[in-house]
């Protein structure tokens, strides 16, 4: 699981279409002492970002979130992401398969948000993103992903990752691209980060498990897009 420490995250680099996000929250207790929220778990980006007069506007504060990387469920895998209140926002069980080939992340009522499916593509491997609506059909979700992960090896350093995303208007929607830099993903046109994951400290500055971390997603940015990053990043370093 300490492949999903900060040094796991370094130069993978991504490329998204931003699109909007769906959002829902339930109340559920966390890990003991885990999702307090604390002033370490604010990223230092956030401040440089105000100061550079950001359009997202002083007033706004990043979203900060704890992951667990445990499951609900006895014996599975998984993650479970909580609030800085510490109610559970998503949830991820994969009933003891690690690296499965189909996740899906989930709200606190098993309300399925984003499926992450794991392709085969000759040598290489694709994860491809599903979002999921009421409105939607199940061919409809399972012929248009949302979003596309591929890896890319690496004879020198280390493997990167880019990601395509796609939303429900192709010709309106904005490319960005992004790279991960030290747990930071950073807007590539502005040079400012966008979320940072790090490992969770508490108030007092004690660093808690290697499996519990913190995600600041700034405003403005689909916290969806964010988390199925994350999540297709933790399947390839066998993190869930």
């Amino acid at each position: 699981m300490s492949a999903m420490c900060c040094s796991g995250f370094k130069l993978w680099r991504v490329m998204v279409r931003v699109h909007s996000a769906s959002q829902g929250l339930d109340a559920a207790a966390g890990p003991a002492g885990a999702v307090a929220p604390s002033s370490s778990d604010q990223p230092a980006t956030a401040t440089k970002a105000a100061a550079a007069g950001s359009s997202q506007g002083s007033s706004e504060q990043p979203e900060v979130f704890t992951i667990w990387m445990k499951s609900l469920v006895l014996n599975g895998s998984g993650c479970t992401v909580y609030d800085s209140g510490g109610s559970i926002v998503y949830r991820v069980d994969n009933y003891g398969a690690r690296r499965a080939a189909d996740v899906c992340l989930m709200d606190l009522a098993g309300n399925v948000v984003l499926q992450i499916l794991k392709k085969k593509l000759g040598f290489g491997r694709r994860w491809e993103g599903y979002r999921w609506s009421e409105q939607e059909q199940e061919q409809e979700r399972r012929r248009r992903p949302w979003f596309k992960v591929a890896r890319a090896w690496a004879w020198r350093g280390p493997s990167r990752c880019t990601c395509e995303l796609s939303g429900d208007d192709a010709a309106a929607a904005t490319v960005r691209r992004y790279r991960m830099e030290d747990g930071r993903i950073v807007d590539g046109a502005t040079g400012l980060a966008v979320a940072e994951v790090k490992r969770k400290t508490t108030a007092a500055g004690v660093a808690l498990g290697a499996d519990v971390l913190t995600l600041a997603v700034e405003p403005g940015v689909d916290r969806s897009v964010i988390m199925g990053l994350v999540l297709v990043h933790g399947l390839i370093h066998r993190a869930m």
